[in-house]
């Protein structure tokens, strides 16, 4: 998927890329490192308003550990009111992102996005409410790091079947937990989310 990058100065704090579903960006902390290792500012609100980009408050990190590759988790969302936007990062390992648009009504609807994200590139997958998103591991023990925008809720947690998105994930066999084997595909799930709707 082609992704449009903007200009950017060689002292830049954050590298801010747009890809094919709007709203959807590619974020780059610059990383300063030496002979002991490096510092990053993975998330500064000032540094994004200030590049234009105004996303909104996060009240909840989580963090996840997949044993194996190829761990496939996805392609889950939580309903409105509770609907979650996600900025996520790869803490350990390797890890392939999906985004899919899943706003009844917008000119993207069932279209997806994907990025790698990795320890070493450092690339953040910003997936505003009204997506659905999925990742799959590419190594051992990968972590994965993510701000949100709601609080969980269980009563608002759903999910859509892994393969009904023509998504090449890159694996044929992942590892799959009992409810992401058993979802809705998406042709037979009736989405939540309508485009300019409220979240």
């Amino acid at each position: 998927v082609a992704v449009r990058q903007r200009p950017q100065k060689q002292d830049q704090a954050m590298q801010i890329e747009t890809t094919s579903l709007p709203g959807v960006l590619l974020l780059t902390p610059r990383r300063h490192g030496d002979a002991r290792g490096f510092f990053s500012e993975s998330w500064n609100r000032k540094t994004l308003e200030d590049a234009g980009v105004h996303l909104p408050e996060f009240v909840q990190d989580n963090h996840s550990k997949s044993a194996a590759a190829g761990t496939l988790r996805g392609l889950h969302y939580q309903s409105p009111p509770m609907a979650q936007g996600k900025l996520v990062r790869c803490g350990r390992g390797a890890l392939y992102d999906v985004a899919v648009d899943a706003r009844r009504g917008s000119p993207s609807y069932g279209q997806w996005f994907g990025a790698e994200l990795s320890f070493d590139n450092g690339r953040q997958l910003w997936i505003p409410a009204g997506f659905l998103h999925g990742f799959v591991t590419r190594q051992p023990d990968t972590e994965v790091v993510y701000k949100c925008t709601a609080h969980y809720s269980a009563a608002h947690d759903g999910g859509v079947r892994w393969d009904t998105l023509g998504i090449d994930w890159g694996v044929a066999a992942p590892v799959l937990s009992d409810k992401d084997r058993s979802a809705p595909a998406f042709a037979d799930w009736q989405s939540p989310f309508t485009f300019g709707g409220r979240a």
